[in-house]
């Protein structure tokens, strides 16, 4: 099984041995690629809409993992019982709905090793509710595929101290590391909001001038991370 980019880092961040709870696992191809290079003894591969489970299921079979790796429908973590899995992952789905996963299974949550997540929007709000709720980040990574981003993490049980405004938006070991993939990441969201600012800055109306307000503001925090890497 030959995972893409984005994929290939997530697998990446698991740790070895582990039995992996793979959380909206679509076609499945994670658990399959961690069961099939012996990184993981067993996984489970989840997802809220049967769709999704039974393409996986095809594909687990193709590979004859299935006594390997189990799916099940499951809204979330709501179907995982407590000791069942060392590690989950939650990928490619929005930051929100990561939130409400963890925030409606905070026993189940609190029974689980590691979690990797890969947030694909609002990731500020997410790092700010795990730094919140006791979660401690361990590593983080940023992969690049057909000119898209995507920020993801592994977390631990255990404290840490607060983020900046920065650490927030863009990483605090992505910043300290002085990420390269992230500083294409800010280069091109600078370029991208310039062109935006220039299109509207002379248009009227209270709704422009908020935009503009939001444009400015954003800049100003794609600069200062940017300053970073001088």
């Amino acid at each position: 099984m030959e995972l893409s980019k984005r994929l290939a880092a997530i697998a990446g961040l698991v740790t070895e041995r582990a039995v992996v709870a793979d959380v909206g696992t679509d076609h499945g191809y994670v658990p399959i690629y961690l069961v099939e290079t012996g990184k993981c003894e067993r996984a489970i591969a989840m997802d809220v809409n049967q769709g999704p489970l039974d393409r996986a299921f095809m594909h687990i079979r193709e590979h004859k993992l299935e006594k390997r790796i189990e799916i099940r429908l499951s809204d979330g973590l709501k179907s995982l019982r407590k000791g069942e899995a060392d590690t989950v992952i939650a990928a490619g789905m929005g930051g929100g709905l990561i939130i409400r996963i963890l925030e409606e299974s905070k026993e189940t949550a609190e029974s689980i090793r590691e979690f990797i997540l890969q947030p694909q929007s609002e990731i500020h709000k997410v790092r700010a509710y795990l730094s919140r709720n006791g979660f401690c980040l361990t590593e983080e990574k940023m992969a690049e595929e057909e000119n898209k981003f995507y920020p993801m993490m592994k977390l631990v049980h255990g404290e840490e101290p607060a983020y900046t405004e920065l650490e927030l938006y863009y990483g605090r070991k992505l910043l300290a590391g002085r990420d390269q993939t992230l500083r294409r990441f800010l280069i091109k969201e600078e370029k991208r909001l310039e062109g935006i600012y220039q299109g509207i800055k002379e248009q009227p109306g209270e709704a422009v001038k908020l935009r503009r307000w939001e444009i400015r503001t954003e800049l100003m925090r794609i600069r200062q991370a940017l300053a970073l890497y001088r």
